[in-house]
């Protein structure tokens, strides 16, 4: 029970990782009592509150037996330019609620919440002796626990391996600063710990290679480089969709040893043919597993404009599902995230954030399936 303990103390019930205090309460409450199936009214908010974490303890009482684990991570300070990916893991829950057939409702998959945002942090490495022993009696009354949003992913998803010792994390962001915790916890359990060999699949329009960012270690710009530095910059980081750099490709290839295929090729080639082309160079490198970061500015604004740097000239979503699924025929997937999916971002387009939402419902459909798969 220690981990559970742990586990409870760190994290809320799904939708709760933002705080709030008057706006947004309403909406908050009426998701989880939807998820958690809450009668409303009750006869006092106390009793819907309370409710929710009986419904939410539940859910978390199905971990031992689960085959995939999704966790929410509502932070956007590891952003760049325009901020709004926090509130994804609520918006992209309840536009699941109106998808019965989703794979996110399998039996199999647990929705384990979302880890607590303070969300002015970012990383504990960044915060003063004062500021942390603040940070933990504010949400702990004390104690040891971490308080940043990337160090509260990598300690939750610590616990859930050992919680639910069969089940493949989703992780559903917030910025791609997120997907530092999230690689960093599948290579040490599987990789360091566990003997796996991991090949990263990475869709985005950036190349998110810099070592820091204005002096920032970890952040959205930055979290490939250090996940790169895992795998020895060996060329199990391959990178879809790229069409945003200040260098060419020849230049990341050559100095830090990845594989990329920009946007551009990518729009030119077949998935199915170029993702056995991927599958075979990642099982060249010894690699017997993957995990997929899809940051959903990887794909054309035309199919997810509600994120914070849209980009012309992406991909489209069913070359990004065909590919990623027949990667994922030769390599199973033992983890993946969705990252940068900004629901307040429309960019006036008619439609948002509903078509974005709705691409990132497909994305997670592929990283459920295929972690449900034998």
């Amino acid at each position: 029970m220690q981990h559970r303990a742990r586990f409870e103390q760190m994290c809320r019930p799904a939708g709760g990782g933002v705080h709030v205090v008057s706006t947004g309460v309403a909406e908050q409450r009426a998701l989880q009592r939807a998820l958690y199936h809450v009668e409303a009214p009750l006869g006092a908010e106390s009793d819907a509150e309370s409710a929710v974490l009986d419904g939410w303890r539940r859910a978390l009482d199905r971990l031992p037996e689960a085959k995939v684990v999704v966790l929410g991570v509502a932070s956007d300070n590891g952003a760049g330019f325009t901020r709004g990916a926090n509130r994804a893991p609520e918006a992209i829950r309840r536009h699941l609620l109106a998808r019965p057939d989703h794979p996110y409702h399998h039996p199999d998959v647990v929705d384990a919440g979302d880890i607590r945002v303070i969300p002015h942090l970012l990383s504990d490495e960044m915060l003063s002796t004062a500021q942390m022993r603040q940070c933990r009696e504010a949400l702990y009354g004390g104690g040891e626990l971490p308080v940043s949003p990337l160090d509260l992913c990598a300690e939750a998803l610590a616990a859930l391996a050992i919680l639910a010792p069969n089940a493949r994390p989703v992780v559903i962001g917030g910025d791609h600063s997120v997907g530092w915790p999230a690689f960093l916890h599948a290579w040490r359990h599987h990789e360091q710990a566990g003997g796996r060999r991991l090949g990263l699949l990475h869709f985005d329009a950036h190349t998110d290679l810099m070592p820091h960012r204005l002096g920032v270690k970890y952040c959205f710009a930055t979290w490939a480089w250090h996940a790169n530095q895992l795998l020895g910059g060996d060329g199990r980081l391959v990178q879809l969709g790229i069409r945003a750099s200040g260098r060419d490709k020849a230049h990341w290839e050559q100095t830090c040893g990845v594989v990329q295929h920009w946007a551009k090729d990518c729009l030119a080639a077949d998935p199915e043919i170029l993702g056995g082309q991927i599958a075979d160079h990642l099982a060249g490198l010894g690699c017997d597993a993957l995990y997929v970061s899809n940051d959903i500015d990887g794909t054309d604004p035309a199919y997810a404009a509600a994120t914070g740097t849209p980009e012309p000239g992406g991909l489209h979503p069913d070359w990004v599902s065909a590919l990623t699924r027949r990667v994922g025929r030769d390599l199973p997937l033992l983890g993946g995230d969705l990252v940068e999916v900004a629901p307040p971002l429309a960019h006036e387009r008619p439609g948002e954030p509903t078509t974005t939402l709705e691409t990132a419902a497909r994305y997670l459909d592929d990283l459920i399936s295929m972690s449900l798969a034998p």
